[in-house]
């Protein structure tokens, strides 16, 4: 049997931008509350995680600022609404351990990336700590280095 990866390219979208401007402490696997022209949309790639948000509210965390647009073809009979709340399917656990990180200082709960598991969508949601300037030029710079270091690596390969 195949042995089967964390993420098997069914990814759907990723927030490159939560990356660039937190920390990333603790990641968790979530499961979300859709319509069915939603997942149609899924299915297409029709989705934008740019300023998506963890809110926590009464025990529940609630995806907003996602944008999935709907298709012509798909959302026909339906009105449907491309920004509206989404409810995130966590253990109690897990929503208590957000819960009181998300109100110590500097630490928010962010959408990393939506992708398939087997048949189901699942959203990775990350506890992140908020980055300075300073942090992102630093990363940025870290960045480039290894660039560099692989390119030599690579090309010193070549020149044998």
């Amino acid at each position: 049997m195949a042995k089967t990866k964390k993420h098997p390219t069914g990814t759907i979208a990723q927030n490159k931008k939560a990356r660039h401007d937190y920390f990333i402490e603790h990641k968790f696997e979530a499961g979300l509350v859709l319509a069915g022209w939603e997942v149609k949309s899924l299915r297409a790639s029709k989705l934008q995680l740019v300023d998506s948000y963890v809110l926590l509210k009464d025990g529940e965390a609630w995806l907003l600022g996602s944008h999935i647009t709907p298709l012509m073809t798909a959302s026909t009979h339906v009105i449907a609404d491309p920004t509206r709340t989404r409810k995130l399917l966590l253990n109690r656990r897990e929503l208590e351990k957000l819960a009181t990180a998300v109100q110590q200082k500097g630490y928010a709960c962010v959408c990393l990336s939506w992708y398939w598991s087997k048949h189901m969508v699942k959203c990775e949601i990350a506890l992140g700590k908020g980055k300075k300037e300073y942090d992102k030029r630093d990363t940025e710079r870290e960045r480039d280095a290894g660039r560099e270091l692989q390119r030599a690596v690579r090309n010193k390969g070549k020149e044998e």
